[in-house]
C-alpha cells in the first residue's frame, strides 16, 4: 500500500484516520474488491458497445423474470429511525463544516452526507470531510445535538466511475467508493450502530442489479470484519441510469437485506439518456429549461414505476432534490413564487406515492415536512402500492416533444463551465439564478450541448444551427459578462481554463461518459487543485 502525505493543515485529522488497524483494514477490503470493482465497469463498457453495435433498446430482462414475477418476498424492514423519512437535506459536503452543523442542528429527518455529486474529490476535501464525519457521529461537534437524536447521516461515498489518487494498493489507484466506504464505515460504523443511527448509505451511478450485488457482498465481509449483525448497514440507491431503471426490482432483490430504498432523480437520470443512446437522433433530449421536468412521460412513467415496486417490495421510494434557493426577504414576491413553484413540483411527488424528497435549503425544510404532515398519514406511504400503475419498456424511453431554445443553450453552457471552475477552486457545487448546480445539473448541461452539436440541432426559432461556432461565440459572450466579477488575475485564469476544458468536453468525438471522472483524470485539473490550496493556506495565515 502506497499512500499520499497529508495535505497541508490537515496532519492531525490525516494521522487520526490513517491508524495502522484502520490501513490494515482499508488494505484488505479494497484488495478483495478491486478485481470485482474492474468487472463491474468492463461490464458496463462491454453493455454499452453491445447497445451501440445492434442498436437494440434496454428491456425488462428475461433472465430475471422469475424474479419479478415471485410476489413472495421483500425486503428486511428498516430500523425506526429510516421508517420516516420525508425532509434529508441534500449536497451537504461534510468538508463544508458550517454547513454540515446547520444541517445537523436543523429538524430535517436526515441528511446527505455527500462526497460525490455536491463534493469536490481533493484529497484535503475527501479527508476533512470525514473526519468532520467522524466528529458528527462521535458527539464532539460543537452545538449539535447527540448522533441518536440528530438527523440520520445518509451518507454517499463516491461513484464506481471515481477513484483516489492518493492511495494505492497493489500498484493500482484504488477505487474512490472504496476508500470512503471503507474510512466511514471503520471510524463510525460500530457507534452508529450502538445509537440505533446507522450505518446508513446512499448508494450513487449504480447502473445494474450486479452491481447491486457487489456491494451486497461488499456489506457482508464489513459487517463480519467490524463485528456487526448481517443487515445492519442499510442502503438506498440512487436510480440515476436509464438501464438500471428496468431492474429496479432485482436491484431491490440484491440488497433486500440490506436495503433502505430507491431513489429518483431527475438530472442524472436525463442525461444517462444521452450518455447511453445521445449518438441517436430518436433519443435527442430537447431543451431541459423549457421541455424536461417530472411531469413528462418518460420521467413521470420513471418515478411512478419506482413508487410501485419499492412498495410491493416493503421499501421506501424517495425523489429528487429541490435545488430552489428561498430569496431572503420572507414577504417579497419572489419568495412567494419560489415556495410555490417547489410546493407544486414536491407535491406531484408526494401524490405520486413517494416516502421522501431532499431539499438543498435549510429554509426549505419546514415547509417540505408540513406538505407531508398536510397531504400523508403516518411516517411513510408503504401503503399506496400504486395498484393502478403499468409502465412498459416505450413509456420508459419516451422521448418528450419539444426543441433547443438560445436560453437554454447559454443557460447549459454557463452551468457546465461555472461547475468545471468550482471543481478548480475545489468546490463541488455552487449557486446560480436562485438555484444550486452540483455535478448532475452539470452533467445534463454538457451532455445536452455535446448531443445538440452532435446531430447540428436548429434553435427552435430557425435562426441559428447549435455547432462550434456558434457554441464558441456564446462561450465568448459569457467569459466578458463573468469576467467582470471576477476580483483577480488568478480567478480570470481559472474561469479562462474552466470555459477551454468544457469546450474540449463537448467537442470531444466519443461523449465521454461522465464528467466528473473526465475531470478527476485532468492534469489541468489535478494541478490547478494543489496551487488553490497552497494559496487558500497562505491567505490563512496572513
Amino acid at each position: 500500500m502506497e499512500l499520499s502525505p497529508a495535505p497541508p493543515g490537515l496532519h492531525a485529522e490525516y494521522a487520526e484516520l490513517f491508524s495502522t488497524d484502520c490501513l490494515y483494514f482499508l488494505g484488505e477490503l479494497i484488495s478483495t474488491f478491486d478485481e470485482d470493482v474492474d468487472r463491474i465497469l468492463q461490464l458496463r463498457a462491454s453493455r454499452k458497445v453491445q447497445l451501440d453495435l445492434s442498436g437494440d433498446l434496454p428491456n425488462f430482462l428475461e433472465s430475471t423474470a422469475h424474479i419479478r414475477a415471485d410476489t413472495s418476498w421483500g425486503v428486511l424492514p428498516v430500523p425506526p429511525r429510516l421508517q420516516k423519512r420525508h425532509v434529508d437535506v441534500g449536497d451537504t459536503a461534510p468538508c463544508d463544516t458550517q454547513r454540515f452543523i446547520r444541517a445537523l442542528q436543523s429538524t430535517a429527518q436526515g441528511i446527505q452526507v455527500d462526497f460525490d455529486d455536491g463534493n469536490c474529490p481533493t484529497f484535503y476535501n475527501q479527508i476533512k470531510g470525514i473526519h468532520t464525519v467522524v466528529q458528527a457521529v462521535r458527539s464532539l461537534l460543537p452545538d449539535v445535538p447527540h448522533i441518536s437524536e440528530a438527523p440520520v447521516l445518509m451518507l454517499r461515498p463516491r461513484a464506481w466511475n471515481m477513484v483516489e489518487h492518493n492511495m494505492m494498493v497493489g500498484g493500482k489507484e484504488v477505487p474512490g467508493p472504496l476508500f470512503d466506504f471503507g474510512l466511514l464505515m471503520f471510524h463510525c460504523g460500530m457507534t452508529l450502530f450502538q445509537n440505533q443511527s446507522g450505518p446508513f448509505f446512499y448508494l450513487s451511478k449504480v447502473e445494474s442489479f450486479l452491481e447491486a450485488r457487489l456491494w451486497n457482498k461488499i456489506f457482508l465481509w464489513t459487517q463480519q470484519k467490524l463485528g456487526l449483525p448481517a443487515g445492519s448497514i442499510k442502503a438506498t440507491v440512487l436510480i440515476e441510469n436509464v438501464l438500471a431503471a428496468f431492474e429496479m426490482d432485482e436491484i431491490l432483490f440484491e440488497l433486500r437485506e440490506h436495503s433502505a430504498g430507491l431513489n429518483c432523480g431527475i438530472w442524472d437520470y436525463s442525461a444517462s439518456f444521452v450518455n447511453k443512446f445521445g449518438h441517436r437522433r430518436t433519443f435527442l433530449l430537447p431543451d431541459r429549461s423549457k421541455y424536461v421536468n417530472m411531469e413528462k412521460h418518460f420521467l413521470r412513467s420513471y418515478m411512478d414505476l419506482l413508487v410501485k415496486t419499492c412498495h410491493q417490495r416493503g421499501a421506501l421510494a424517495t425523489g429528487g432534490m429541490a435545488a430552489a434557493l428561498l430569496p431572503q426577504d420572507l414577504l417579497s414576491g419572489s419568495h412567494r413564487d419560489v415556495l410555490a413553484a417547489v410546493k407544486r413540483l414536491k407535491l406531484l411527488e408526494i401524490h405520486a406515492g413517494v416516502d421522501g424528497f431532499m431539499v438543498y435549503d435549510l429554509n426549505l425544510v419546514g415547509p417540505m415536512q408540513e406538505l407531508f404532515q398536510i397531504h400523508t398519514e403516518g411516517k411513510n406511504q408503504l401503503h399506496v402500492l400504486r395498484e393502478d400503475v403499468c409502465v412498459t419498456a416505450e413509456d420508459l424511453l419516451c422521448m418528450p416533444a419539444g426543441g433547443v431554445t438560445l436560453y437554454g443553450l447559454k443557460h447549459n453552457i454557463s452551468v457546465g463551465i461555472l461547475f468545471i471552475n468550482a471543481w478548480l477552486s475545489g468546490k463541488g457545487h455552487f449557486f446560480y439564478r436562485g438555484q444550486v448546480e452540483d455535478s448532475a445539473t452539470a452533467e445534463i448541461s454538457r451532455s445536452q450541448v455535446w448531443q445538440w452539436i452532435r446531430h447540428q440541432t436548429w434553435l427552435e426559432d430557425g435562426s441559428r444551427v447549435v455547432n462550434r461556432r456558434l457554441v464558441k461565440e456564446l462561450i465568448q459572450e459569457l467569459l466578458v459578462e463573468l469576467s467582470a466579477v471576477c476580483h483577480s488575475v488568478r480567478s480570470k485564469q481559472r474561469l479562462n481554463t474552466a470555459a477551454d476544458m468544457f469546450l474540449e468536453v463537448v467537442l470531444q468525438r466519443n461523449f465521454p461518459e461522465f464528467l466528473t471522472s473526465y475531470l478527476n483524470q485532468d492534469h489541468t485539473f489535478l494541478s490547478w487543485q494543489s496551487t488553490e490550496l497552497e494559496s487558500a493556506l497562505q491567505r490563512s495565515k496572513l
